[in-house]
């Protein structure tokens, strides 16, 4: 069992950053990917971000290329630093944990884990 508790959301103005935080529960914690979603009001969740259970690789939305950064350590908690930050950043984000990378894609529906979200409100 893996529970999820994601911290760090706020507001900002556009330009600005922020950094989101993910702890993680649980002994299996290094056997899942990681990975960040988000949902803007009135539109299906999507993908934004995940790393592998090394670390060793991340993967992310080409929407967020370049300016996130996937980050994971030992102390079971998975990061997402934002930076330019826009408004269509805006949303809730969710921290997922599966142990295939592949359930990141179209299958999100299929993850193991969920948290419950933290509200990111970029303002221009």
């Amino acid at each position: 069992q893996v529970q999820l508790v994601e911290s760090g959301g706020g507001l900002v103005q556009a330009g600005g950053s922020l950094r989101l935080s993910c702890a993680a529960s649980g002994r299996t914690f290094s056997s899942y990917v990681m990975g960040w979603f988000r949902q803007a009001p009135g539109k299906e969740r999507e993908y934004v971000a995940a790393i592998t259970r090394s670390g060793g690789r991340a993967y992310y939305a080409d929407s967020v290329k370049g300016r996130f950064t996937i980050s994971r350590d030992n102390a079971k908690t998975v990061y997402l630093q934002m930076n330019s930050l826009k408004p269509e950043d805006t949303g809730v984000y969710y921290c997922a944990a599966d142990p295939s990378i592949a359930t990141f894609g179209s299958n999100y529906n299929a993850m193991d884990y969920w948290g419950k979200g933290t509200l990111v409100t970029v303002s221009s």
